[in-house]
């Protein structure tokens, strides 16, 4: 079995929309109520697919969910024309394109069983993230539907929080050997909701049979800066740890257990006198795609803001210039996800697995983007203003653009 790393993006949703619903994120915050146009936003992720296809990455996709979600209302005893503005927009949010939050994956060199682990993440603390976990278990047990290769879990139980890979980084000396998974979580009594909990980190821990596990608490200053989710301020790859010195709470005893007892580990850490919480939050500098590239060494695929930033590229370009383990720099326009508090590494679920064993529906190529982003120019709404969510027609053709993508992706049962 060849094991590769495929990063499964979520294409942006036809009702990608600014209505401010996540606490504690501030780019969402501060760009609530203002106009959004989905058919940029998915484009823009296609765009940064097709680069990672140029450097000779294996890509994957993850499909738009339903929306207005009308089951999750129905739950509620409500209905789309009748519901409250709020729950509304919680029923219209486009958050499951974040495929990052989308499970927790512990590939198989990490487990006892041999086989990849997937476990879907519930989302609770957020209400517009919290139903989404129904479609995103459907998509997960149809692209991973191997059982020889997978084994697909379903959410942990409330009131655990688990909001999947944003929390979760593997380090190894190479992609296919066994690794050590660290689980980042919040500590309760922050400024903002915990929404990592250690309970929900040593569940899948246990779930996955995981060889070697760490489990690290996230630093309280980062969460009140505006790191939501460890991904905005830490990223791992192979035996790679890049992350802000203010990333975790612990940082001393972390790093020191790392190399300790993990010596293959190379720890890039960047200095907060250098770089400042609030520019690195800013520019989603470690909200990035650290990737090995197959001719070798390493590249960080980060958002265009992290370049408009002078502390933050000033520093990547001294970094970039050194012996160190990251060789190149590729900035990628993801503006309008940005926008909601998403960079690229949001946009992406990182499985370790052979390709030949996923369903090949969910991989992709030029064809299948150009396909997609067909679709997407004909379908997707150009713009949708904030006072556009209560509009029959706009809800009608966001459900019929998701439909036309599920049929040109040949995926009808995703309906």
């Amino acid at each position: 079995m060849s094991l590769v790393e495929i990063n499964f993006d979520g294409i942006v949703g036809p009702s990608h929309n600014y209505a401010g619903l996540s606490l504690g994120n501030l780019a969402s915050a501060r760009n609530a109520g203002a106009i959004s146009h989905p058919r940029a936003a998915a484009l823009q992720g296609v765009d940064k697919m097709r680069a990672n296809l140029g450097l000779g990455l294996t890509q994957g996709v993850f499909l738009p969910h339903p929306r207005p979600d009308r089951a999750w209302l129905e739950w509620l005893g409500a209905t789309i024309e009748t519901v409250e503005p709020y729950l509304l927009a919680n029923a219209l949010s486009a958050s499951a394109m974040w495929a990052a939050n989308a499970a927790t994956v512990s590939p198989s060199p990490d487990t006892v069983d041999g086989r990849c682990h997937l476990s879907v993440a519930n989302l609770i603390s957020m209400p517009h993230r919290s139903h989404e976990w129904h479609c995103t278990i459907a998509q997960l047990r149809i692209a991973f539907a191997d059982e020889r290769a997978f084994a697909v879990h379903g959410p942990i139980p409330a009131p655990f929080g688990d909001e999947g890979a944003a929390n979760h980084m593997r380090l190894a000396p190479r992609h296919d050997a066994a690794g050590l998974e660290v689980f980042v979580y919040g500590a309760r009594g922050g400024p903002f909701p915990t929404r990592q909990h250690v309970e929900a980190c040593k569940a899948i821990a246990r779930l996955h049979g995981i060889h070697s596990a760490l489990f690290v608490q996230q630093s309280e200053e980062a969460i009140a800066a505006g790191a939501f989710h460890n991904d905005v301020v830490a990223v791992a790859n192979e035996n790679v740890l890049f992350c802000h010195e203010r990333a975790f709470e612990h940082r001393g005893n972390f790093l020191a257990a790392l190399r300790d007892e993990f010596p293959w580990v190379e720890i890039v850490e960047v200095p907060a006198d250098r770089v400042s919480l609030a520019d690195a939050i800013a520019s989603y500098l470690f909200n990035a795609q650290l990737v090995t590239l197959p001719q070798g060494g390493m590249a960080l695929i980060l958002p265009t803001e992290a370049r408009d930033n002078a502390c933050v590229w000033g520093w990547l370009e001294e970094m970039v210039a050194g012996n160190g383990p990251i060789r190149r720099l590729i900035p990628v326009d993801v503006r309008q996800s940005m926008a909601n508090g998403g960079g690229p590494a949001c946009l992406r679920l990182r499985v370790l697995c052979d390709p030949a064993t996923v369903d090949p529906r969910f991989l992709v190529d030029e064809a299948k983007l150009d396909r997609i982003s067909e679709v997407v120019a004909a379908r997707w709404p150009e713009a949708i203003a904030a006072d556009a969510l209560d509009d029959p027609a706009l809800w009608d053709r966001i459900e019929q653009a998701r439909a036309a993508l599920l049929d040109a992706l040949d995926l009808a049962e995703l309906a």
